[in-house]
């Protein structure tokens, strides 16, 4: 009997050591994340085609991105995301292996090793005043050391050496009213060309020595009624530019070093003209006027006469000219017409040659075609071909060559503005697993490779088969939801005004749609909200999301809205409104039949509008017509304002939609003493699970849970600027939280020596905000806890157990609130860039900050680290609460990163969301890149693993039953033979 409960304690033993040391991170890489690398809308494109090494694009984007593409299939060789206040202003090659990029209004010129992206020097330059900034690298310096690169921005013109960026010399432009137009060096010359206009009236004329600096020759001579506008480059000698009026076409000679003036009337070249733009594109002896929604192709002769010898429509975009064989000039023309893009190159010399001539299928509307660079190569038979790369309306980035798409990027997802989550359709018939497992034989040998893999015993080779086995069995990227709401769209909104549905599976895009406004091409403010979720009883309306806009910039052009089926990714419907879009205001508590969330939209009249307009909404909506507040802030002015319903404007405008309202209150603060920094609400779909927390003296604490509580930061206005910009004497940073019903000062809490950026994030009771320290030169993070007092009677924890408190007293935001708060400051080692909080679908599971530090990476810090009840030393009951001991700084835990070792460029937001499992949320975080993770702050307590592996539970189950019987035979042999004996 004891060597058979031997032999059982051992197997338990083995069996349990085997469970216990399963990981196998290898096999787990992207199940739960993903991560996706982005570029931006491209404005600068340069091809590097050598005839060896990898041929590639560099480009620079709006995202300030500096990156080196692979032309065959578009992938990310290097890249280099600068600061949001880095902008690049131009790019180029110079020495056939240096990238020189020119950011920051012309103050910062870098170089970057061509191949992998090394930064070779950078060289800051000398700026006095803000100007337009021009890079010049000539053509000599593409493979000639001996000319240097020519840089005119902040007033100054610098002649930069390529090898080691040091600066050569510069020269003075800072004279009053000058401002440098173009900076020209002819092929093979040593004297650079400078032309400016004296304000705007004058042309000036500078000849400059490239080697030593030295002007060589200065002219002037003015215009009468002055120059606007931009100027054209047409030749080494010419310049073409329009006049005050709009109307005048003027050319520019300074051949020998004098300057003359050449008129010519657009009306003279164009019939039924008005007022004129010159385009970007460079080309040779040639430029391109937009007139009348038409683009001219005016030419000039050798005398500077300008004549129109072809137009196009204004949605085609021009590349600059590029040199083709036999000294040829050529450019391109793009346009998108229907479902096809026509492509277009000719000679600049001859229109009527045309090289290439291409229509290509579009597989979606991407809108009209912004921008376009092209690319010549040499054929097989000798011939000229040519490849473009062009930027399409929804900041997509393609190459075309040879009459098809090569390949494709969606830079408008390096721009989300915002995001939204939707569920996927319910699955109806189901899926079986012989649809997953299609024979005993494939589900036997999936289980051993999941056995050897728990075992460690996993090669390479079963290593990506589990793999591969788990994606595809896991049906993480199917198109209907699951039981555990793991699978999720989420709907992102991009500065283009394009939506994407991504797929929280794989990251894939399963829709995007471009929205088209019937009255304006590019509504600006769009912004994104949920407006029909259908439930149990509307579940064959598909959901839909709303987006509103602006045809316009100012907060009085008319607004726009679009209705978008989440399901399908088609555009319901499209309206202009016909007034204003100051604020939108969610009822997320008010919906009607078809489950569509009732929505007020502000405009500047101070009146409101209904939507959706139908009588049912109209009648929920009046039923609580005395209950509907809202808030709006004057950051500007410093003042913050409640309104209040006030009546209808039925019997004044045939619009039953349309309300006025009444100022309920107003703060204002001083303007010489406090500018508002930052606002922010608590989510108002935040589910809270329960308002009462028993302490550990066994009082209960009952949170003060408001829908209507804004918390509002003010610092001085000298701290308004950078930090360290002024003394602590000089900046203090005021928090406040404000009942947006009454207006009432709820608390407020001053941080003297304190200033600005102020992130802050708000949940359930309480706000965490992170600043920065001027006295101890370190960031700070501060946590606030609001309780309620007025349920002191219901504080006794038995009351609570047995049922004898009361919460069914009506709490009012117009009675006076008796509440207390908790706070507690911390160090925090690093800057911050944007913070958001863990949500889930009961409110049951702890809560987790997501911190995106200025690193890029989000860190994910347990709540319990911010708790204002920290002590230096918790006693045994706080201790079994879980309270930490008190420590000055928050720590940094390298393994609390969700991102790991992966960045999210340019990280702007956080947005989380619960999914059905009361223990996962996801997580999705959106910049230059996007990344997401689902993320279980209390670990998976309600679930087993995705890589539980069942065969070993069964094994170990047969292992326990045979060990049971053995033992079983055993005993009974050794009770037969004592008997015997």
């Amino acid at each position: 009997m004891a060597m058979a409960l031997r032999l059982y304690l051992l197997l338990i033993v083995f069996l349990s050591s085997a469970i216990v040391s399963f990981s196998l991170y290898e096999d787990q890489v992207g199940l739960m994340d993903w991560h996706q690398r982005y570029i931006g809308k491209v404005k600068h494109a340069v091809f590097h085609t050598q005839k060896t090494g990898r041929k590639r694009v560099i480009v620079s984007t709006e995202e300030n991105v500096v990156a080196s593409l692979d032309l065959r299939h578009g992938e990310i060789f290097w890249r280099h995301v600068l600061g949001t206040k880095d902008a690049i202003d131009g790019v180029d090659i110079a020495l056939g292996k240096y990238v020189i990029t020119l950011s920051s209004e012309g103050s910062m010129l870098r170089a970057w090793n061509l191949p992998d992206g090394q930064l070779v020097w950078e060289t800051s330059l000398h700026s006095a005043q803000h100007s337009k900034s021009l890079l010049s690298v000539p053509v000599n310096l593409k493979f000639d050391k001996d000319y240097p690169i020519l840089v005119f921005g902040g007033g100054y013109l610098h002649a930069v050496s390529p090898i080691d960026g040091e600066v050569l010399w510069k020269k003075d432009f800072t004279a009053e009213g000058f401002e440098v137009k173009r900076v020209l060096q002819p092929l093979e010359s040593s004297i650079v060309y400078v032309l400016g206009f004296l304000h705007s009236s004058e042309a000036v004329f500078y000849q400059i020595d490239s080697k030593s600096g030295e002007v060589v020759a200065e002219k002037s001579k003015a215009f009468p009624g002055g120059f606007s506008g931009e100027i054209s480059s047409v030749s080494n000698d010419k310049v073409v530019v329009l006049d005050s009026t709009r109307s005048i076409l003027v050319t520019i000679s300074f051949v020998d070093g004098e300057i003359s003036f050449q008129k010519t009337l657009i009306s003279s070249l164009v019939e039924d003209s008005g007022e004129a733009e010159i385009l970007s594109p460079l080309l040779s002896n040639m430029l391109a006027v937009k007139v009348n929604k038409r683009t001219i192709f005016v030419r000039v002769g050798d005398q500077g006469k300008l004549e129109a010898v072809d137009s196009l429509s204004d949605e085609t975009a021009m590349s600059d000219s590029l040199p083709v064989a036999d000294d040829q000039v050529a450019f391109a023309s793009v346009h998108h017409e229907g479902s096809k893009i026509h492509l277009t190159v000719k000679l600049v010399d001859d229109l009527d040659t045309v090289l290439l001539r291409e229509s290509i299928q579009m597989d979606q509307h991407r809108g009209r075609v912004d921008r376009v660079f092209i690319n010549n190569y040499i054929k097989t038979d000798r011939s000229n071909g040519f490849r473009a790369l062009i930027v399409m309306e929804d900041h997509s980035l393609l190459l075309l060559q040879q009459g098809a798409i090569v390949w494709s990027r969606e830079e408008g997802l390096a721009s989300v503005t915002d995001v939204t989550t939707a569920e996927l359709p319910v699955e109806k018939d189901g899926v079986s697993v012989a649809k997953v497992e299609h024979t005993l034989v494939d589900w036997l040998k999936g289980h051993i490779l999941k056995l050897k893999g728990s075992l460690l015993l996993a090669s390479p080779e079963d290593v990506v088969a589990i793999q591969e086995m788990r994606m595809k069995s896991s049906g993480r990227s199917k198109l209907t939801r699951d039981h555990n709401g793991f699978r999720k769209l989420f709907i992102a909104l991009t500065r283009a005004g394009k939506l994407f549905a991504l797929h929280t599976g794989d990251g894939r895009i399963v829709w995007s749609t471009l929205l088209n406004s019937p009255a304006c091409a590019r509504p600006s403010g769009i912004s994104l909200y949920q407006w029909q979720v259908p439930h149990h009883h509307a579940m064959d309306e598909n959901p839909s999301v709303l987006v509103v806009g602006r045809c316009g910039s100012d907060s009085s052009s008319p607004g726009v809205l679009s209705f978008v089926d989440v399901y399908t990714g088609k555009e319901i419907s499209s309206s202009d409104i016909g007034h204003s879009v100051v604020q939108v205001m969610p009822l997320p508590l008010f919906t009607d039949s078809m489950e569509q969330r009732l929505h007020l939209i502000a405009d500047t009249d101070g009146h409101v509008h209904l939507y959706p307009k139908t009588p049912e909404a109209l009648g929920i909506f009046q039923r609580e017509f005395q209950n509907v507040y809202w808030y709006n802030v004057e950051g500007d002015d410093g003042i913050i304002r409640g309104h209040g319903m006030k009546s209808s404007c039925a019997g004044e405008t045939a619009d039953e939609y349309y309300f006025t309202t009444r100022e309920l209150w107003t703060v204002v603060f001083p303007s010489e003493s406090e500018k508002i920094i930052s606002t922010l609400t608590r989510k108002p779909n935040e589910v809270v699970h329960t308002q009462a927390k028993v302490s550990t003296d066994q009082d209960v604490l009952y949170k003060y849970v408001s829908r209507n509580l804004l918390f509002v930061a003010t610092v001085s206005p000298k701290g308004a600027g950078e930090i360290g910009s002024v003394t602590p004497e000089e900046s203090a940073l005021v928090v406040y939280l404000i009942d947006t019903v009454t207006g009432r000062i709820l608390h407020h809490l001053s941080h003297q020596g304190c200033q600005g950026p102020v992130h802050a994030v708000f949940s359930e009771n309480w706000v965490v905000y992170h600043y920065f320290n001027l006295r101890a030169h370190k960031y700070e993070v501060t946590v606030v806890e609001i309780y309620d007092q007025s349920r002191a009677e219901n504080k006794n924890v038995w009351k609570l157990v047995l049922g004898k408190h009361n919460l069914t007293a009506p709490i009012s935001s117009y009675s006076r609130p008796e509440m207390f708060t908790k706070s507690q400051s911390y160090f925090f080692p690093q800057s911050v860039k944007t913070i958001a909080v863990t949500s889930t679908a009961k409110g049951i599971t702890s809560k987790q900050l997501l911190i995106g530090t200025i690193g890029d990476q989000i860190l994910a810090l347990d709540k319990r680290f911010v708790d204002p009840r920290r002590t230096l030393n918790p006693s045994q009951a706080e201790k079994e609460e879980g309270i930490i001991p008190l420590t000055d700084s928050l720590p940094i835990i390298p393994q609390s990163y969700i991102t790991h070792s992966l960045k999210v460029e340019g990280l702007r937001g956080i947005v989380t969301a619960p999914a059905k499992l009361e223990s996962t949320t996801h997580v999705f975080a959106y910049g230059v890149d996007l990344f997401y993770t689902r993320l279980a702050p209390s670990k998976t307590y309600d679930s087993l693993t995705d890589d539980f592996s069942y065969a070993l539970l069964l094994i170990t189950i047969v292992a326990l039953v045979a060990a049971i019987y053995i033992t079983w035979a055993l005993s009974e042999k050794k009770e037969l033979s004592e008997k015997w004996r």
